[in-house]
């Protein structure tokens, strides 16, 4: 009776799972339901029955592609926590992580009956992958603890973002705080995990002996002591600081569904629809490539359920309503402006929807200061595709444009505020890796416009000057440069000037065209793409670009009949089109320069204060670290 009511326990918050035998559930598809606690309502439990509502057909897809035919790792992977594995348990599937070399492997879920008492440390959203952070510290699996959703593309693609992750040492130390939900199959009627506390009689007779340990410590086992507490110092900073890469950044993103690290041209012309997702991925944009490499090493097609592409970047999906009737905000809020009855905009007014979706390259990663210009593979600092997604009815509209480092070898060395920039090699030793650099750009959109929006005097002609020496002697017919001075022709925060250089390059936005898909397939393809910069590549290139996407948006809706030929968007819609893309900045600013990004005074004005830049000098060689420990 004794041992009967002890296993009947899940104390201190964790589940023991050993005793516990799997039997296939109708709602989890198998292997859901225990036959330990609430084994008796599992079996009451009736298979749900879709309504008829829910049976009918649904509409066909927009896009010429289909969705990815997958088990989807959700709701809910089982962490549990074995002698010598990590399980991860989703169905009948099982994915196994030793935990003295983090060698996978993949097992059946039933297997979880031959482990070394396996415990249930919660659930999980989806692995990550695998880092190590510092040579001299221990390998950690990294886990995504919790997600949101931020909307859904055209094909009813749920897009997530990661929003907390849990890291998991793959050594003997046991894992701390790990703050996952419960599984409620494992931990039934329990809500929160409890603190494993020690009594005070333990916690005494520790002290005793922790005080005769440290009575008997040589001078050299104390130098050891010392190093061993410095390193735990460095691998908890670090921790902390991945940590808040996904909490605070708001940075990465990833869909089971859809592929987000290719635009919809480039999925539409894809000859790869068979294959599982993670392989038709663009490789610049696998950001978590590195992390998954072991998994992708074991080469078995029962591995595609648990590798999934996190992108770094930037996802926001709005519906408008193009109404020109409706009051703006202050308007509205304005005592003169009296109350107007709320009209259903379905029916009388159309509606569409925008996304923006900015990938940031894993090649050439680092901050701002450390990382410039173009490397010796072609690869440049702050490369980011933005693709900006219009979808009405059963068409689909995109226009991608891209941003980058001047691709010269320049650096700003230095510890002040915006170092003075300089060359670190000659014209010469510069013409091959900047043709590679543009060999690959040509391959990927067979035409690039170059807009270089830094200084035509002052510190910065320098980097301009060089740069249009080197496209001059790559002489490409392929490729356009266009020079605009963004600081002289906005001074004063007059981004509205911006409008001098749409209007100059309108010929070229028009021929450019964009790729439109539709039911039956790709109506027409976006021909060359607009390759901006600055020195950052961050708020003056946000601002044009910004700039260049409306002037597509206004001609794709007017084409659709959307929006009147002769009439701007209105008041409401270009406020939050403007509020995206002012976020797409600030998101892009914080990977890049630790601080959100300046230029948005027509979108939201924020102040770049003291404090800001003192985290931002804080941070910046730590950063650094982690970037050049996981590429």
């Amino acid at each position: 009776g004794g041992k009967e009511a002890e296993r009947g326990k899940v104390g201190r918050g964790r589940a023991r799972a050993g005793y516990a035998r799997s039997r296939p559930s109708p709602r989890s598809g198998g292997g859901g339901a225990c036959e330990g606690f609430g084994a008796a309502a599992a079996a009451r439990r009736a298979p749900r029955v879709p309504s008829p509502r829910l049976a009918e057909a649904q509409p066909p897809l927009s896009l010429p592609f289909p969705p990815v035919a997958t088990s989807l790792p959700w709701p809910g992977m089982e962490l549990f926590q074995a002698k010598d594995h990590y399980i991860l348990q989703q169905g009948e599937r099982a994915l196994w992580c030793h935990r003295a070399d983090g060698s996978f492997q993949l097992r059946p879920a039933t297997d979880l009956l031959l482990a070394w008492n396996p415990i249930c440390l919660g659930l999980i959203e989806g692995i990550i992958g695998k880092v190590q952070l510092h040579t001299d510290l221990p390998w950690w699996l990294l886990l995504v603890r919790q997600k949101v959703v931020v909307g859904k593309l055209p094909g009813d693609h749920e897009v997530c973002k990661i929003t907390k992750i849990t890291a998991i040492p793959l050594s003997e130390a046991e894992p701390q705080d790990l703050e996952l939900e419960l599984c409620k199959k494992h931990h039934f009627g329990i809500d929160k995990p409890e603190k494993i506390t020690q009594s005070p009689d333990d916690s005494k007779f520790l002290l005793k002996t922790l005080t005769q340990i440290k009575s008997n410590v040589s001078a050299s086992n104390k130098k050891k002591v010392k190093e061993s507490k410095e390193k735990e110092r460095l691998e908890r900073r670090l921790l902390e600081e991945l940590s808040k890469m996904f909490m605070d950044s708001d940075s990465f993103y990833y869909c089971l569904t859809y592929d987000l690290t290719n635009s919809v041209q480039r999925q539409s012309a894809c000859e790869k629809a068979n294959l599982p997702l993670w392989k038709k991925v663009d490789d610049r944009f696998f950001w978590n490539k590195h992390m998954v490499q072991d998994l992708i090493n074991i080469g078995n097609s029962e591995v595609d359920f648990w590798i999934t592409p996190v992108i770094q970047g930037f996802v926001q999906i709005e519906e408008l309503v193009v109404n020109y009737n409706e009051a703006s905000d202050e308007e509205k809020s304005s005592p003169e402006t009296p109350p107007q009855e709320s009209i259903c905009v379905d029916d009388i007014h159309p509606c569409f929807l925008v996304a923006l979706i900015s990938r940031r390259s894993r090649h050439r990663a680092g901050m701002r200061y450390k990382r410039r210009g173009v490397d010796k593979n072609g690869n440049v600092a702050n490369y980011v595709e933005t693709e900006q997604l219009i979808h009405v009815h059963s068409h689909t509209l995109s226009f991608v444009q891209t941003r980058g480092s001047v691709p010269v070898f320049w650096s700003q060395v230095g510890y002040r505020y915006n170092p003075r920039p300089r060359l670190d090699k000659g014209e010469k030793e510069t013409i091959s890796y900047f043709r590679t650099h543009f060999e690959e750009q040509l391959k990927i959109y067979t035409k690039q416009v170059i807009i270089n929006l830094v200084d035509q005097a002052g510190r910065e002609k320098i980097i301009g000057d060089a740069f249009l020496k080197q496209v001059l002697l790559y002489n490409n017919p392929s490729l356009t440069y266009v020079s605009f001075d963004f600081h002289e022709h906005c001074r004063g925060m007059k981004f509205e000037n911006v409008q001098t250089l749409t209007d100059a390059i309108s010929d070229i936005i028009t021929d450019m065209k964009w790729c439109w898909v539709d039911q039956a397939g790709v109506i027409c393809k976006q021909e060359g793409i607009f390759r901006v910069n600055c020195m950052d590549c961050l708020d003056r290139t946000n601002v044009v670009q910004a700039a260049i996407a409306r002037v597509v948006m206004e001609q794709q809706l007017k084409k659709l009949g959307v929006m009147p030929p002769e009439q701007p968007l209105p008041v409401k819609c270009n406020r939050i089109y403007q509020l995206m893309w002012a976020n797409n900045g600030d998101a892009i600013s914080r990977q890049y320069a630790g601080t959100a990004a300046l230029k948005v005074k027509s979108f939201h004005f924020k102040s770049k204060k003291f404090a800001a830049l003192l985290q931002f000098a804080l941070r910046t060689k730590l950063y650094t670290v982690w970037q050049r420990a996981m590429f």
